[in-house]
């Protein structure tokens, strides 16, 4: 059974700030050298990770991967980042399908994406005038996926 994702982090006091403050995660379990945050999410020490996988060289900023997150009210988060001092990967941006995302750096390197709950995205294009058929044709997915998310 899956329980989360572990990521290697060179200070975690700084680490466990950003993730709170940027992303609002709290702590679960603090072990010092490992800290579960919400949503299983967990943070090791490079350190101790480096000797979990028996010295093998640890490489940030790799670009392989990202942590993905949804915020309901994406405005008022791009608001937020823009106070933050961050380093993006790009700057806010609207997908083709709709949604709205960005790309940034965690103190680590690796990839946070912050992208518009998708469900909002929906209603967004629904209150604007297109019917469910017209949405589903903007985001090209199929309209059962846009009346689940109207249920939602």
């Amino acid at each position: 059974m899956y329980k989360g994702t572990l990521i290697a982090v060179k200070n975690m006091a700084e680490s466990k700030k950003f993730y709170h403050d940027i992303l609002g995660m709290n702590v679960v379990a603090d072990f010092g050298a490992n800290v579960q945050l919400d949503n299983g999410l967990f943070l090791q020490t490079m350190d101790t990770w480096s000797k979990f996988i028996h010295e093998k060289d640890i490489c940030l900023k790799h670009n392989a991967s990202e942590l993905y997150f949804e915020e309901a009210d994406i405005d008022a988060f791009f608001t937020k980042l823009k106070e933050a001092h961050i380093e993006y990967v790009h700057e806010p941006l609207e997908h083709s399908w709709g949604q709205r995302a960005v790309r940034f750096y965690d103190p680590d390197h690796h990839i946070i994406e912050v992208a518009e709950d998708i469900i909002m995205v929906v209603k967004r294009f629904l209150s604007s005038g297109l019917s469910e058929e017209q949405v589903a044709v903007r985001m090209d997915v199929p309209v059962d996926y846009i009346k689940e998310c109207i249920k939602s």
